[in-house]
């Protein structure tokens, strides 16, 4: 059967409140969906309690979901937003170690994970070159934004806004290119 038939079908029992379809969906995606926000989280258990509240939040807002997509990529791109959404409030940053754990991944997510791997640096790399030197900087050398400042002769407010600006774009690159992982 199709992929889009099923979605459509699996996304119209559970508009309609069919708990053993939400399950099903549940089970199919919670660990890959775990793994892969697993990606971005440095506290255990975190991965986990975002996944949990996308399912959560997939169920409250079943009767009213528009979605475009296949149910995979709505799932996926929810996490990845809501693991954005908490590294902007509650981590400084992600360091290059973080997308090593990408390896962990198994059989056929590892083609999946790779590509994703690669976006992100095409993402930073993308990135005009002052900005990316500061987020560079900051990210992954683990510099404060005064540190950076000094170094770069700018101001601290520069540096901010360099920061702000390289996020959204490392955003919208991985937006961009997101739907056409899975």
């Amino acid at each position: 059967m199709d992929k889009t038939i099923d979605d459509l079908f699996i996304l119209k029992l559970i508009k309609a409140g069919d708990r053993l379809a939400f399950k099903h969906l549940f089970e199919l995606y919670f660990t890959p969906l775990c793994r892969f926000v697993h990606l971005y989280m440095k506290k255990p258990g975190a991965a986990e309690d975002i996944v949990v509240d996308i399912f959560a939040s997939f169920w409250e807002r079943r009767e009213t979901l528009q979605i475009q997509i296949t149910l995979k990529a709505y799932l996926f791109q929810s996490a990845r937003n809501r693991a954005l959404n908490y590294l902007r409030d509650n981590e400084r940053f992600i360091s290059t170690d973080d997308f090593s754990s990408l390896e962990r991944f198994e059989n056929d997510e590892t083609l999946e994970t790779q590509e994703l791997q690669r976006l992100i640096h095409e993402a930073i790399f993308s990135l005009p070159p002052k900005c990316r030197d500061v987020f560079n900087k900051s990210r992954m050398d683990n510099l404060s934004n005064k540190e950076i400042a000094e170094q770069m002769n700018i101001s601290v407010k520069a540096v901010e806004g360099h920061i702000s600006r390289a996020l959204k774009q490392i955003r919208a690159y991985l937006g961009d290119a997101y739907h056409y992982l899975w």
